[in-house]
């Protein structure tokens, strides 16, 4: 198998986990926090795909991210600049969540991208070096298109199972 083969499978089997896990949650309960300084099962959604967008448009790619391109930040009503991450305790408790199948929207066009991205990447492609953006005071060292896509991958999967929890906390046990 590919490696990029391999990638897709394992976006696609992200995207069966947060299928599954959002399937009948209100808006309630996806802007629902465990306590107030926890991230809400929007919050880490709307972070999962703002990270998607970056890792490949701006990162690998050098394009603009959909997200401004596409003008979602108005769609999902936030700031031009919201990263989607690094939060502190107070932005966390005051995040709105954006209607869920916005939401679901825009990491739906963030994915098609990066599925069109697969399809066409050569495989000396994922040996090139570049650097991911600085986030906080530690310079990252050069990492390869690879690496970036592995990580992807296994960032969104950790994610999914964060959603997961949290409506387990919110509903119980299959429920």
């Amino acid at each position: 198998m590919e490696l990029k083969n391999l990638l897709k499978s394992g976006l696609e089997s992200v995207k069966r986990t947060v299928d599954r896990t959002l399937d009948g949650l209100t808006n309630e309960e996806v802007s629902w926090h465990p306590r107030p300084d926890a991230n809400s099962i929007g919050l880490i959604l709307f972070h999962m795909a703002r990270s998607e967008d970056s890792f490949i448009n701006r990162t690998i790619q050098g394009k603009t991210q959909l997200w401004e391109s596409g003008k979602w930040y108005k769609k999902l009503n936030k700031g031009l600049e919201d990263g989607g991450a690094h939060y502190t305790a107070e932005q966390v408790a005051g995040f709105v969540v954006p209607d869920l199948k916005d939401l679901q929207t825009y990491a739906d066009a963030v994915r098609k991208q990066t599925l069109a991205y697969l399809a066409e990447v050569k495989p000396e492609e994922l040996d090139r070096e570049v650097i991911m953006p600085q986030m906080g005071p530690v310079k990252r060292p050069p990492t390869s298109v690879g690496n970036i896509l592995m990580m992807n991958v296994t960032h969104l999967s950790q994610h999914a199972g964060e959603v997961s929890y949290i409506r387990g906390l919110k509903r119980g046990m299959d429920k």
